[in-house]
């Protein structure tokens, strides 16, 4: 079994009221014992690298969960799930433990893939009401950019759609509330002229947050356990449309770009 790492704090409103204004969306009463909404704990109980801790990239090569499988290998976002036992509330402390539930090395068309699956929970108040896992992928460096959408025909957001201007003071907000450092989202000409791609990379993490918000505006909650996937890059200029639709099980809930092409899908089912 994998070491645990083991963080508690006291959770302060600040981050939360900071992401509501950042996404314009409603922010509970937390004063008055509200839980945080769904994905939020991803502002809270965060690792805070030594300077002299990060790569090149702006990610943590030592002293951190999981650790890079190698030098010069590039981390992406793949996925989760989350599963929320109860709320989870401010003004009270919180511990959350993590470990590398697995790893598994595999070959891909550009070369050598690690899977690693992280796990993470948050306990408060004596029980758990967090359970995460997280699929990060690490590839080896290369410069060649994917595949654009040029010439593609727009698809503005239709009706039960919301579209999020993406923008480079959104990307470093969202990057400097969740103290991620990765230079791809902030740093154009890194992000270009390193890692080859056409401009900054919307973070999985704040798509995953865009589609359960979607879902929370379809149901008063919005908790439960959720589930989603990053199927294809998103850049900057290419926008952010969300939607989240209703159905026998939960909601399904998905996102794109502004030409239509689907960038993430997610579902949301009762715990």
């Amino acid at each position: 079994m994998s070491e645990v790492v083991e963080r508690t704090e006291v959770l302060l409103p600040e981050p939360a009221r900071a992401l509501g204004a950042l996404l314009d969306v409603p922010v509970p009463d937390l004063a008055g014992g509200a839980g945080l909404p769904l994905l939020w704990h991803w502002l809270y109980l965060l690792d805070r690298p030594a300077q002299a801790d990060l790569g090149p990239d702006g990610h943590p090569v030592r002293n951190c969960v999981p650790a890079p499988p190698g030098q010069g290998r590039r981390r992406m976002w793949a996925g989760g799930r989350v599963r929320t036992h109860g709320p989870l509330r401010c003004g009270e402390p919180a511990t959350r433990r993590t470990r590398v539930l697995s790893v598994r090395d595999t070959q891909g068309r550009s070369g050598p893939l690690t899977f690693v699956v992280v796990e993470h929970r948050i306990s408060q108040g004596g029980r758990v009401v967090v359970d995460e896992q997280q699929d990060i992928v690490y590839r080896t460096a290369t410069s060649a950019a994917p595949p654009a959408a040029a010439g593609t025909p727009a698809a503005p957001a239709r009706p039960g759609e919301r579209e999020i201007a993406v923008t480079p003071t959104l990307l470093f907000r969202f990057s400097a509330l969740t103290y991620n450092a990765h230079r791809i989202h902030y740093d154009r000409d890194y992000a270009r002229d390193v890692e080859g791609y056409p401009g900054l990379l919307t973070h999985g993490p704040l798509q995953a947050l865009a589609m359960a918000e979607a879902a929370r505006a379809t149901r008063h909650n919005g908790q439960g356990a959720f589930s989603y996937r990053l199927v294809s890059p998103l850049f900057d200029h290419q926008g952010l449309v969300v939607a989240a639709v209703e159905d026998a099980d939960g909601v399904t809930t998905t996102a794109r770009d502004l030409h239509g092409r689907q960038t993430a899908t997610g579902t949301l089912r009762e715990a």
